[in-house]
């Protein structure tokens, strides 16, 4: 058995924002969507909902963790993968630095394999367009 605790993917981002506009961008579902996927995210522990993921279909999430304005902490696709989505934001300079790692695949099954190869590649594309939905505010 792989130990998932240590499956991750990683990135980092430098955004041209303060770290209170990266954090609506992470927790306003108008924006949210801007850069990823449609659902009604809301920065409270506890929140049930769903992300439209269009061909993969609604995934349940629910919020576990949040310090406003420096981390955001998501279950992700509960009863599919059952990973974690973690955003952290450090003050840099007149922007953000946006650290973001979505851990606990399972690569011992088929489906586990798959999303962490296929979000490995995406995941940078997604971070990335975090800051020209921002600039469009």
């Amino acid at each position: 058995m792989t130990d998932t605790a240590t499956v991750a993917i990683e990135c980092d981002e430098f955004l041209p924002h303060p770290p209170a506009a990266v954090w609506r961008a992470l927790t306003e579902p108008e924006l949210f969507a801007r850069w990823w996927v449609p659902g009604d995210v809301r920065p409270i522990v506890g929140h049930r909902f769903t992300l439209d993921m269009g061909s993969w279909g609604e995934q349940r999430c629910e919020v576990a963790a949040v310090e406003p304005e420096r981390l955001l902490r998501i279950q992700f696709a509960e009863g599919v993968l059952d990973t974690t989505l973690t955003w952290r934001l450090v003050p840099e300079g007149t922007g953000t630095r946006l650290f973001f790692e979505h851990a606990g695949f399972d690569l011992d099954s088929p489906l586990g394999r798959q999303a962490y190869e296929g979000m490995g590649r995406g995941w940078p594309k997604v971070i990335a367009r975090i800051a020209p939905a921002l600039a469009s505010v």
